[in-house]
């Protein structure tokens, strides 16, 4: 392979006019989805676009986000116990300028994608030095990128990584990527609730049953924007009331996403004595079902069954159209498992651009991260 160069993009508008043919096996490295990023992204972050070139042509996209946590209303409210409170902390004071390279926004292996087959010596190389470019970029402008991180890679691909410029870099796991790896016979979501074990079969009964009155609906355009204060405020319940967050979505970021990615983008909004109390999101991505962003009521949520019955809803749909998995992402796991999703492990990197942090990385993101503990479950005969 000749030797790769790379290119740094600030706006979507500048990008090369074959990104989108080499991107074309990801919908979130696509320039609609980008154009999103770029007029919606949350007021912490900023988006770069990398471009990696053979000679003269483009075989490969990336993306990178900053994110400034002292911008941030709040890391999340629902852990109020003091370790919660010496990880802002230390976050807000030592790693309150953080660089991904990657999507921090989504869960799975989103951040690069190739048009032909390179090896790992050389994408390492470059996410390095594609990150390092980035951080002088901020220097230059007086901001100190404190920490780095590589997100979300699979088993494969992290083993393979450290065999080369990544040797040296800490890598961390944190809670696994659920994944619903749907069964080719399903054709109709009475297949998938055939296949459930007793025990299973009922909880599917009794969401359904509680569910009762509420109406779903495949919102509009139109829709979105006449609900957009409401579809907004129940995703921001749901996000303030999660462990950690390092954003929140900007209020127009659900309409943007609906312009920009049309029908790749769904949002079913849940209504109750006509007014919105739940809506999930979903991006189709090739033969993969993203699940996106989504927010309820509380009190219907709890009442009504409100989530499992999204859930519910969201597997039926990718059953009925035909996708080999659905993407669940990181939270919710035990309740997610009991729907049939699976958990997936996926590694990221990180370092500390002081040396001296740096050398204690893995004991202090040890520390920090939160035990996890969960059962799987396995609602299958």
């Amino acid at each position: 392979m000749e030797q790769l160069t790379f290119k740094i993009y600030n706006t979507v508008a500048s990008l090369p006019k074959t990104w989108n043919a080499v991107a074309i096996s990801n919908v979130f490295l696509q320039t609609h989805y980008l154009q999103v990023l770029e007029d919606s992204a949350p007021v912490n972050m900023e988006c770069f676009y990398i471009g990696i070139f053979e000679k003269e042509t483009l075989i490969g996209v990336a993306l990178a986000q900053y994110l400034d946590l002292n911008k941030l209303e709040s890391f999340g409210e629902r852990d109020k116990c003091f370790k919660t409170f010496i990880r802002n902390l230390i976050f807000k004071n030592f790693a309150s300028h953080t660089l991904f390279m990657g999507n921090n926004m989504i869960t799975g292996q989103n951040g690069y994608v190739f048009s032909k087959e390179i090896g790992f010596k050389e994408l390492s190389t470059i996410l390095l030095q594609s990150a390092a470019k980035i951080t002088t970029y901020f220097k230059n402008k007086d901001i100190k990128i404190h920490l780095v991180s590589f997100k979300d890679f699979y088993e494969n691909c992290s083993v393979e990584l450290k065999k080369h410029a990544f040797k040296n870099v800490y890598e961390f796991n944190t809670q696994p990527n659920m994944i619903f790896y749907l069964d080719e016979n399903w054709k109709k979501e009475a297949d998938y609730v055939a296949a459930f074990s007793k025990k299973y079969r009922d909880q599917y009964k009794r969401a359904h049953k509680k569910f009762d009155g509420i109406i779903v609906k495949n919102l509009s355009l139109d829709e979105i924007i006449e609900h957009e204060k409401t579809i907004y405020d129940l995703y921001h319940y749901v996000a303030q009331n999660a462990p950690f967050n390092t954003f929140f979505l900007s209020e127009n970021h659900f309409s943007t996403m609906k312009k920009q990615c049309l029908d790749h983008f769904l949002i079913y909004g849940y209504f109750l004595e006509g007014k919105l109390v739940g809506f999930h999101t979903m991006l189709l991505n090739g033969t993969v079902l993203e699940t996106y962003f989504l927010g309820y009521d509380a009190k219907v949520q709890k009442e009504n069954m409100l989530y499992l019955n999204m859930l519910y809803n969201m597997t039926a749909y990718g059953i009925e159209n035909g996708y080999k998995k659905i993407i669940f992402g990181r939270t919710a796991l035990e309740i997610k498992s009991s729907i049939g999703a699976i958990p997936v492990n996926m590694s990221g990197f990180i370092y500390h651009n002081n040396k001296f942090i740096d050398n204690y990385i893995g004991q202090i993101f040890k520390k920090l991260e939160p035990t996890l503990h969960w059962q799987q479950r396995n609602p299958f005969k």
